[in-house]
């Protein structure tokens, strides 16, 4: 059985628990930790969904907000959709599908 896996970074709302609206604030607590972001790649951590994310950065946050990964990253798994597999031999009449040729025949 297949698994469907998906996660929801909750950076902003840890944010927001600790008081903090603004990624400004914290860029210094970022360089502190000696994580070195530039101006435009700490708004796409706060505001976007990162499909990577260095550990040293996510361990320099959970230690600015005093918490663990799994506060930040909320993980979800569930079983996929089974899909369902053909009846019978797999082979379609075509002629069944067919419609059948008109005849015309002349007005008598």
């Amino acid at each position: 059985m297949k698994r469907e896996v998906s996660y929801q970074w909750r950076l902003r709302e840890v944010m927001a628990a600790h008081g903090m609206f603004t990624v400004t604030e914290l860029v210094p607590l970022l360089h502190e930790r000696g994580i070195g972001l530039s101006a435009s790649q700490v708004p796409r951590l706060a505001s976007g969904m990162p499909e990577r994310l260095s550990l040293a950065v996510l361990a320099a946050l959970c230690d600015i907000f005093a918490c663990t990964p799994a506060e930040l990253i909320a993980t979800r798994g569930q079983d996929a959709p089974v899909r369902k597999a053909a009846t019978g031999d797999g082979v379609v009449n075509l002629n069944a599908r067919r419609p059948k040729r008109a005849r015309l025949r002349p007005e008598g």
